[in-house]
């Protein structure tokens, strides 16, 4: 059987040999389950070989509110911990004034057929078009209404 990705479907959810965005849901998901910066990384390599691994800055955003909101200072440590390990092996992809293009257009065009994304779905989505990347996500159902994505699902 061919793979989605050998017959075309850009809304592939089997193994990709392009370079990704993750999602903030698949960190947040691992920091809540304990998982170490090493191990999240490891399992996203082990689903999308070796190719870069890039977060948008939105998802440091993210992850850094996680830290302020913490129930406890052991638990804000934690994620402290997470965090400045994850950026201290990830490359981390700023929100351009291209990015910024791409969200506006696919957000108004999108809106005008009655879709609204979320923002932050939209932003990160819009960082990896710029690059050309794939979005490796848990969150399908959003991300595939962004329309020219390719979606992997971690």
């Amino acid at each position: 059987m061919a793979s989605c990705a050998a017959v075309g479907n850009r809304r592939c959810h089997c193994i990709l040999r392009r370079s990704v965005v993750v999602d903030s849901s698949v960190l947040v998901a691992a920091e809540r389950s304990r998982v170490t910066t090493p191990e999240v990384i490891g399992a996203i390599r082990e689903a999308v070989g070796d190719v870069a691994i890039v977060i948008c800055s939105l998802t440091v955003a993210e992850l850094a509110h996680g830290i302020y909101r913490a129930k406890t200072p052991e638990l804000s440590r934690q994620r402290r911990q997470f965090l400045d390990e994850l950026k201290a092996h990830v490359s981390i992809h700023p929100v351009t004034e291209v990015t910024a293009e791409i969200i506006a257009r696919i957000g108004a065009e999108q809106a005008a057929k009655g879709i609204n994304l979320p923002l932050a779905d939209l932003i990160i989505g819009a960082c990896a078009l710029e690059l050309g990347y794939a979005v490796g996500t848990g969150n399908v159902r959003d991300f595939n209404r962004i329309p020219g994505l390719t979606v992997v699902h971690l």
